[in-house]
């Protein structure tokens, strides 16, 4: 039975934190790249073609200003790193909503579930909207859609406790 549902928001947290440094041209150390692309939020996206080395790539690029190569994965991940740099007030918007978030309910309304604790995990990812992987929910970040019209805070058109609890279900299957 569901007892805990954990909230990770340690890559978020990681990524506003470069994202506001690289836009002021601040310093940023190369091993900053190397324990972000450590996280788990982001190695349960690696593949043959996206990786650790991806990641410190695509980072240092950003951060030395400098052209970006790589495959169809690694550019969307650079891509979407770019964006968030563009507009720090849309992005904030972003993370706002998930650093509030409260999952608390969801644990009594989640049923029959062969984990006592699942984590979900916010994670600046390329191009999944999500990944399952055993316990752990992983979102990407750069789905989030902050309550600018109205509201509501959305993933794709669901809000977001609807999407989690949606996702959630489907783990604890």
């Amino acid at each position: 039975m569901l007892q805990r549902i954990k909230l990770n928001l340690e890559a978020v947290e990681a990524m506003l934190y470069f994202w506001q440094a690289a836009s002021e041209k601040d310093n940023i150390p190369e091993s900053f790249f190397y324990d972000v692309s450590e996280m788990t939020a982001l190695s349960v996206a690696y593949d043959d073609e996206f990786n650790a080395e991806s990641v410190r790539r695509a980072l240092s690029s950003i951060k030395n200003r400098e052209p970006f190569v790589g495959n169809k994965k690694e550019k969307k991940f650079w891509n979407n790193n770019m964006w968030m740099m563009e507009d720090l007030e849309y992005t904030n918007a972003m993370a706002a909503p998930v650093k509030q978030l409260n999952l608390d309910s969801l644990t009594s309304q989640i049923k029959g579930s062969k984990f006592e604790e699942v984590e979900v995990i916010f994670a600046p990812l390329h191009s999944e909207e999500y990944i399952i992987s055993d316990n752990k929910l992983i979102i990407n970040f750069f789905r989030v859609k902050p309550p600018i019209m109205d509201d509501k805070t959305c993933i794709g058109e669901k809000e977001i406790t609807e999407y989690i609890k949606e996702k959630l279900e489907e783990i604890c299957k």
